[in-house]
Protein backbone atom coordinates (compact mmCIF):
# COMPACT_ATOMS: atom_id res chain seq x y z
CA UNK A 1 0.00 0.00 0.00
CA UNK A 2 1.63 3.57 -1.05
CA UNK A 3 1.14 6.89 0.45
CA UNK A 4 -1.43 7.71 -2.27
CA UNK A 5 -3.53 4.91 -1.45
CA UNK A 6 -3.69 5.71 2.46
CA UNK A 7 -4.73 9.59 0.77
CA UNK A 8 -7.23 7.37 -1.35
CA UNK A 9 -8.74 5.46 1.54
CA UNK A 10 -8.98 8.65 4.19
CA UNK A 11 -10.91 10.59 0.87
CA UNK A 12 -13.00 7.80 0.53
CA UNK A 13 -13.90 7.10 4.13
CA UNK A 14 -14.63 10.90 4.49
CA UNK A 15 -17.96 10.28 2.59
CA UNK A 16 -18.77 7.73 4.93
CA UNK A 17 -20.89 8.10 8.03
CA UNK A 18 -18.86 8.97 10.89
CA UNK A 19 -18.21 6.08 13.20
CA UNK A 20 -19.11 6.37 17.30
CA UNK A 21 -15.89 7.52 18.90
CA UNK A 22 -14.53 4.75 20.89
CA UNK A 23 -16.25 4.27 24.22
CA UNK A 24 -13.35 3.55 26.64
CA UNK A 25 -9.46 4.98 26.20
CA UNK A 26 -8.32 1.24 25.84
CA UNK A 27 -10.95 1.18 22.52
CA UNK A 28 -9.17 4.18 21.31
CA UNK A 29 -5.51 2.86 22.04
CA UNK A 30 -6.39 -0.35 19.95
CA UNK A 31 -8.10 1.66 17.13
CA UNK A 32 -4.77 4.36 17.19
CA UNK A 33 -1.97 0.71 17.40
CA UNK A 34 -4.42 -0.40 14.35
CA UNK A 35 -3.85 2.67 12.22
CA UNK A 36 -0.19 2.72 12.97
CA UNK A 37 0.61 -0.46 11.74
CA UNK A 38 -1.12 0.37 8.44
CA UNK A 39 0.64 3.08 7.75
CA UNK A 40 3.78 1.13 8.97
CA UNK A 41 3.06 -1.43 6.24
CA UNK A 42 2.28 1.29 3.72
CA UNK A 43 5.56 2.92 4.38
CA UNK A 44 3.95 6.40 5.23
CA UNK A 45 6.56 7.36 7.62
CA UNK A 46 5.07 10.50 8.43
CA UNK A 47 1.67 9.26 9.35
CA UNK A 48 3.32 6.55 11.74
CA UNK A 49 4.97 9.43 13.25
CA UNK A 50 1.88 11.39 13.51
CA UNK A 51 -0.12 8.06 15.09
CA UNK A 52 2.86 7.37 17.21
CA UNK A 53 2.38 11.11 19.13
CA UNK A 54 -1.45 10.47 18.99
CA UNK A 55 -1.02 6.92 20.94
CA UNK A 56 1.41 8.54 23.79
CA UNK A 57 -1.04 10.98 24.18
CA UNK A 58 -3.43 8.79 24.56
CA UNK A 59 -1.99 6.63 27.35
CA UNK A 60 -2.32 6.61 30.64
CA UNK A 61 -0.70 8.09 33.11
CA UNK A 62 -0.11 6.41 36.53
CA UNK A 63 2.28 7.89 39.48
CA UNK A 64 3.54 7.07 41.97
CA UNK A 65 1.82 8.21 45.29
CA UNK A 66 4.27 10.98 47.10
CA UNK A 67 4.97 9.59 50.24
CA UNK A 68 4.04 11.84 53.32
CA UNK A 69 6.85 13.75 55.13
CA UNK A 70 5.58 13.51 59.10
Amino acid sequence: MTLLSVQLSRAMSRGRATPAPPQTRADLLVTLLRKRAAAHNAGAENLESLLRDQIRWALPIVREPVPAND
